[in-house]
């Protein structure tokens, strides 16, 4: 069990979110959620990993991956997008992302990655 460790989920896609914390918390793990960068930077949560997607409005993924590095928070960060590209999936990997995912994610492979993060 992985009950000591906190991942955050941060989509605008509320049927991502209860989906995903849903998977995750069978696995054993706390799992917090959050609709928007801006809602997880205001909650002060401290996770152990992070869930996050790329495209959501007003601050994106990896924008909210440049601002928590900019702040020294250095989570652990998997992304996942429905729209895929080279230049996003090189960025966000390049800043220190463990794994970049396309929607609808594999459930195998984000449970294996959340693993990786966490170990």
């Amino acid at each position: 069990m992985h009950s000591e460790k906190t991942i955050a989920i941060v989509d605008d896609d509320e049927g991502v979110r209860i989906s995903l914390a849903s998977l995750l918390r069978s696995f054993g793990y706390r799992v917090s959620t959050f609709g928007s960068a801006t809602a997880f930077l205001e909650s002060g949560a401290k996770p152990d990993c992070m869930v996050v997607d790329i495209q959501m409005p007003a601050m994106q993924g990896d924008e909210l991956q440049a601002r928590l590095i900019a702040e020294g928070r250095l989570i652990p960060m998997i992304f996942m997008t429905a729209f895929p590209t080279e230049a996003v999936r090189n960025r966000v990997l390049a800043a220190g992302g463990r794994a970049f995912l396309e929607k609808p994610a594999d459930t195998d492979a984000l449970v294996h990655e959340v693993e990786r993060a966490v170990a």
